[in-house]
């Protein structure tokens, strides 16, 4: 139908016999794009529905998609000991220390040890310069000596005057001065064994020595340096015992009891310590209204060092037997929580109850009341939204190598 006014067109430019031949030429090409443009139309097929992937196609896609899983990704569901606990943080200290300080002020002559030595009770830390010391022992011994001799004389004097008073030979006033005499001689003695005692101990406090065994923690002394009585010379630490003190807020210092287990995870160290409560201040912090805990735990390797910083899990209470999952696999929403499963290798929603936030070594744990039963097969891990329905496949990571 095209046709019939394009002839008409080309009839009239034809009558011009100058323009016959361009006319005939632009005829031809114009019916050749015409035809090639019916050619096109032709080949689309009519019906547009035909070319749409039917509506089962994305489904069997869907169903025939295969998730892959690691071991470690998929968890069997098994009773288990949950531990519902308390968060605490503190630094650790040795429970047995002690600063060692000088008695005498004194000239250091010798520091017999260095930090990180290893001493024990009684052993000679440090020798000071005895000469002043000794020479008042000396002074001292010698004054001893001399009120013992006046002790002899007024002995002797007393008793012979008691000779002579009972035959009548002296009058009862003279022997009563001759015992006076030896009273005070006898005194005399005492009080220069007293002094003897004082100057023997500062002599013997110039040698210091450990008042407990332990580690030398600081030394703050050096061999010529004078000295003044109290100054603090040595630090000695036992790292056998050491404790945490952590502070508790007055809300929840109800629930902690003597003897409660807490489970120590130290700063630097990979190894899980258990302690246990055993001192509460009776008095709050000011300021921060809390109450001060102390928790002893054992080092009999000397693993542990003073000032490590301590996160701590105080165990409030114990479930046994009880199905509880890693909270991470857990998904909540304003409905409630759920999990995936895998049943028959193939994933399912499990609608789950939730019960309370424990722990069973590092891992958080949360408590399923209803939902799980053992056995179960669930993924242990987020993995984002999973389809229902799919199909699951476990794989060996060792065996992919």
């Amino acid at each position: 139908m095209l046709l019939h006014p394009l002839l008409r067109i080309l009839s009239k430019f034809m009558q011009n016999r100058l323009s016959r031949r361009l006319v005939f030429l632009i005829a031809i090409i114009v019916v050749i794009g015409l035809v090639a443009s019916f050619w096109n139309r032709s080949s689309k097929p009519t019906n547009p529905a035909a070319t749409q992937v039917p509506a089962g196609a994305t489904t069997t896609a869907t169903k025939n998609t295969t998730l892959e899983f690691l071991p470690q990704e998929i968890l069997k569901v098994s009773p288990t000991e949950l531990k519902q606990t308390m968060a605490l943080s503190g630094a650790l200290r040795a429970v047995d220390q002690s600063s060692v300080k000088a008695r005498v002020a004194a000239e250091v002559r010798e520091v017999l040890v260095r930090e990180g030595e290893s001493v024990t009770a009684g052993q000679i830390l440090i020798r000071m310069d005895t000469s002043e010391f000794q020479a008042r022992v000396d002074q001292a011994k010698g004054n001893l000596n001399a009120m013992r001799a006046q002790l002899d004389i007024a002995t002797k004097n007393r008793d012979n005057n008691r000779a002579l008073l009972d035959k009548g030979f002296i009058s009862r006033a003279a022997f009563d001065n001759t015992a006076s005499q030896f009273a005070a001689a006898q005194a005399n003695v005492e009080a220069a064994h007293g002094a003897l005692d004082i100057v023997q101990k500062s002599l013997n406090d110039s040698v210091v020595r450990a008042p407990i065994s332990g580690l030398i923690a600081v030394r703050n002394v050096q061999p010529g340096e004078k000295v003044s009585i109290d100054y603090k010379l040595l630090d000695i630490v036992n790292l056998k015992k050491m404790e945490v003190e952590a502070l508790v807020p007055t809300s929840d210092i109800t629930q902690i009891k003597i003897g409660q287990t807490v489970l120590l995870h130290i700063e630097g160290l990979t190894e899980e310590f258990t302690g246990h409560v055993t001192r509460i201040n009776p008095a709050t912090q000011a300021g921060s209204r809390s109450i001060t805990i102390y928790i002893q735990v054992a080092n009999p390797q000397d693993v542990l060092k003073v000032g490590m910083f301590v996160d701590a899990q105080l165990v409030l209470r114990t479930k046994a037997n009880v199905i509880a999952i890693p909270q991470s696999a857990v998904h909540k929403e304003s409905s409630g929580a759920y999990v995936y499963g895998i049943e028959n290798n193939v994933i399912t929603r499990k609608i789950v109850t939730l019960g309370q936030d424990g722990r069973n070594g590092e891992e958080a744990l949360i408590e399923i009341t209803a939902g799980l039963k053992a056995e179960d097969q669930i993924v242990k891990t987020d993995m984002g939204n999973l389809r229902p329905g799919t199909t699951v496949r476990i794989t060996n990571a060792s065996a992919n190598k």
